[in-house]
């Protein structure tokens, strides 16, 4: 039986690494630099650097790099070489303190929404101490912020680090109020479920669109999609199930708790779940799952596909985040307890995040928006657009209770007899779960599940975190020096509640009449991305972050800027290869097929003059009219590819989205139509058929 604790976290620099390398004093000041957020000392980071440096190359490693995670929404490395020469054609291994604390990437390639010109190359990045190195590919990785030579943010992990101690703060001054003095300091925790599809890497490489965007721009309907729900949690195909051992074991390696794997809703589509951890670990942990599901995959042949929409009328892909307030000891803030009704604190915090996503709904939009989400959200498989919170029945009543001065106590917990007698009972939770909510409470911690599966979680929780670290402090300003303590918090609770009981909505979001009652509210909905990254600059969104120092206003407007040129980016990298695969090989293989029809025609009124042939002549007429038409959008699709080079910005964005995508809809439409009626060997892709069920 394979041990996984044996190598469980082997290629990780953990703190078991560090105490048993690192000097007692070194161990311990670094401890403290982590644990309380303390400036550290470049003595401290020689010595760290000397250990790390002599585990990795113990473990193989020959290169370092600082790992960061840019506007891309990826990460990047530059590998630079232990080595240092002495002369005489000799080198020793070196790394230093100043090394290992500081890089020097080009900062002028990345996105900086003009943060930085061509010619202003320089940036840095810097050692995030509170994120373990490893090892990958025999290089040592370690974990690092961005920033321009100016000094502004470049990345997604800096906001979020900084967004974690925000919310840190306020929350710790919420809890000495209630006369937890021992509490220094508190984490949001994060867990990140992570859906992908797998397909055969030989369907994938015949593929342009899959290769080059990540989805399939044109594929006519499988006879059978996901509609007998089989897929679901059934048996893993035998390949499949190799895969998902095989990433695991290399998750684990890294010290990454995966912990649950199954097949999702789709043919082909599959899910998994980590053990929660705090956000910015989990940030950094979804980086690397995603890039070794990709290259796991390729050992087993397949392709791992984590567009949020590869496959038109199958459900999309989506990422989880679960996210939860933890004080030191593991204490989880957002557990309601035996009775919430009598657990103010609970209630407290609670009311917080309502606050929050209620203000701030337009940010948390921006967050998951993107040219790949938009096919998904509102598709009867993903949440609407429409932000709101599902609380379930009991935490609802208990707050109207305290608005309206009711006494409502909690359920507490119920149990199910399933009429078996060998069956135990089950106890049943005090809430049903609701899968159709962007924003769900369950049980202890808040489901997210709006965002794509592509996505780094980075943005959506340096949201959240400030958007409730805003919430606590203005709490804390009003309760600070309140006569009366627990009439106060009644009194925030209850206000709260009536002010921002609107963003929570229980029912069904994929019913028709909730998008008329959430407009009845007051609630936004943000269709389609450009209309949410616009939201991005309202002055209150500008003044939240400038007040918890997240962004500062030029940083706000280069990630506006970065917003909409990615969103178009990408939509344009699609246009064009929809047009260079119509030209290429779409309708030239409907014009031969059209040739072998028409001569087929010719030969058998040859043979039988006065036949009709009234099937193969259908035929010909139907797919020569399709072949028309398709030409005919392609040429319209490439004009507005051209049109589209004089715009920029937010206007850029919008004419794409209300231009050039309806329009490939358009060329797709006539191709997925011509693909019915071709022979399958004449049609030039492998189908949605072939892709979806031939593994």
């Amino acid at each position: 039986m394979e041990d996984v604790s044996s190598y469980f976290g082997a290629m990780v620099f953990n703190d078991e690494a560090m105490r048993l390398r690192l000097p007692k004093d070194v161990y311990r000041q670094l401890k403290q630099t982590v644990g309380e957020g303390k400036d550290l000392d470049i003595d401290i980071a020689n010595s760290v650097a000397h250990a790390m440096k002599t585990w990795a190359m113990e473990n193989g490693a020959t290169h370092y790099t600082h790992w960061f995670q840019p506007m891309t929404g990826i990460t990047a490395e530059k590998h630079e070489a232990f080595i240092s020469p002495q002369g005489g054609g000799r080198v020793i291994m070196e790394f230093s303190g100043r090394e290992l604390i500081k890089g020097e990437p080009d900062a002028s390639s990345f996105p900086s929404g003009g943060i930085r010109a061509t010619f202003e190359a320089r940036g840095y990045t810097a050692w995030d101490p509170t994120s373990y190195a490893f090892i990958k590919d025999g290089t040592l990785c370690i974990p690092t912020a961005f920033c321009a030579y100016s000094g502004e943010v470049l990345d997604k992990k800096t906001p979020l680090l900084r967004s974690m101690e925000a919310l840190s703060e306020q929350a710790v001054r919420i809890l000495h109020l209630f006369g937890k003095n021992d509490v220094r300091r508190v984490m949001t925790t994060v867990g990140a479920e992570q859906e992908y599809f797998l397909i055969d890497k030989k369907d994938y490489e015949k593929r342009p669109d899959l290769v080059l965007t990540g989805r399939t721009l044109v594929g006519a309907r499988s006879p059978k999609g996901q509609e007998l729900n089989d897929h679901y949690f059934g048996a893993l195909r035998t390949r499949v199930a190799a895969y998902m051992k095989d990433l695991d074991r290399e998750l684990w390696k890294l010290g990454i708790y995966a912990k649950t794997s199954h097949n999702e809703v789709a043919p082909c589509q599959h899910e998994l779940a980590p053990v929660f951890i705090s956000a910015n670990v989990a940030v950094d942990q979804n980086q690397l799952t995603m890039e070794l599901m990709k290259k796991v995959a390729e050992r087993h042949d397949f392709a791992c596909l984590l567009h949020e929409k590869p496959f038109a009328g199958l459900n999309g892909s989506g990422k989880h985040n679960n996210w939860s307030i933890s004080a030191e000891g593991g204490v989880n803030l957002l557990e309601p307890g035996d009775n919430p009704r009598d657990n103010a604190q609970f209630l407290l915090f609670l009311v917080a995040v309502i606050r929050a996503v209620d203000d701030y709904q337009d940010l948390l939009r921006v967050s998951v928006a993107s040219a790949g989400n938009d096919y998904r959200l509102g598709g009867y498989e993903a949440p609407p657009a429409i932000i709101s919170i599902f609380l379930g029945d009991e935490l609802t009543e208990i707050l109207e209770g305290l608005s309206n001065g009711e006494d409502v106590s909690g359920r507490g917990e119920a149990q199910m007899k399933l009429g078996v007698h060998v069956l135990p009972p089950i106890p049943r939770d005090t809430t049903d779960r609701n899968r159709t909510s962007p924003f769900a409470f369950t049980g202890n911690k808040f489901e997210f599940r709006m965002l794509g599966s592509s996505f780094s979680v980075a943005d959506p929780n340096t949201i959240l975190n400030t958007a409730v670290a805003k919430s606590l402090k203005d709490f804390y300003e009003e309760l600070k020096d309140a006569d009366d303590f627990e009439s106060a918090v009644q009194d925030i609770v209850r206000r709260t509640w009536q002010e921002h009981r609107r963003i929570v909505f229980n029912g069904n979001n994929y019913a028709p009449e909730w998008v008329s009652e959430a407009t009845r509210r007051g609630l936004l909905n943000l269709k389609c991305a450009p209309d949410a990254y616009d939201s991005f600059l309202l002055q209150k969104n500008i003044d939240l972050f400038a007040e918890f120092h997240i962004f500062n206003s030029v940083e706000m407007h280069a990630r506006h800027e970065i917003l909409h040129e990615e969103y178009s980016k990408t939509v344009r990298i699609e246009a064009v290869t929809l047009v260079d695969m119509m030209r290429r090989q779409v309708i030239p293989a409907v014009s031969a097929y059209t040739d072998r029809l028409s001569k087929a025609v010719a030969d058998k009124r040859a043979a039988v003059p006065g036949l009709a042939c009234k099937a193969e002549v259908g035929l010909l007429t139907s797919l020569s009219g399709d072949l028309d038409e398709l030409l005919s959008r392609v040429e319209v699709l490439d004009g507005m590819n051209s049109q589209s080079a004089s715009l920029s910005g937010s206007e850029l964005s919008h004419w794409i989205h209300d231009n050039i995508v309806p329009q490939m809809e358009a060329v797709r439409d006539v191709c997925d139509r011509a693909e019915l009626k071709m022979d399958k060997e004449a049609w030039p892709y492998p189908t949605y058929g072939e892709m979806l069920y031939y593994i």
